[in-house]
């Protein structure tokens, strides 16, 4: 069923930007993503360069747990909506676990025979 795969693809998505892996988080995203973040400071920022940014940083060694708290999907055609809070679970400098939290809200769309992240919109 469409709303199993676009959790997982969306969890998958989740994991690369965990994990700092730009081959997969590109593969998952459409070249003229769109997107609302903090670290766009109000503005929209388009295309994936802005976001390579962040995963040509020095990688982290700290691991960190991503979930997905009470995903809601709503599929309408060739497009998809997930909204949800995300949790990100790490062990902070000190060796103290954190817990981060954002609202996101990530479109996919349905491209010849696969789906690609298309736009979203994250608030911390």
């Amino acid at each position: 069923m469409a709303t199993e795969e676009i959790l997982r693809l969306n969890q998958r998505l989740l994991e690369t930007v965990a994990a700092g892996d730009w081959a997969a988080y590109s593969q998952l995203c459409d070249p003229s993503l769109s997107a609302f973040e903090p670290e766009a400071v109000g503005n929209l920022v388009e295309g994936m360069d802005f976001h390579k940014y962040y995963f040509d940083l020095p990688k982290s060694n700290v691991p960190k747990n991503t979930t997905m708290v009470r995903p809601h999907v709503r599929i309408m055609g060739d497009v998809a909506v997930v909204s949800y809070i995300r949790l990100v679970q790490y062990v902070d400098a000190n060796g103290a676990p954190q817990t981060g939290k954002s609202e996101e809200t990530r479109i996919w769309q349905r491209q010849q025979d696969s789906w690609k992240h298309v736009h979203f919109h994250r608030s911390v």
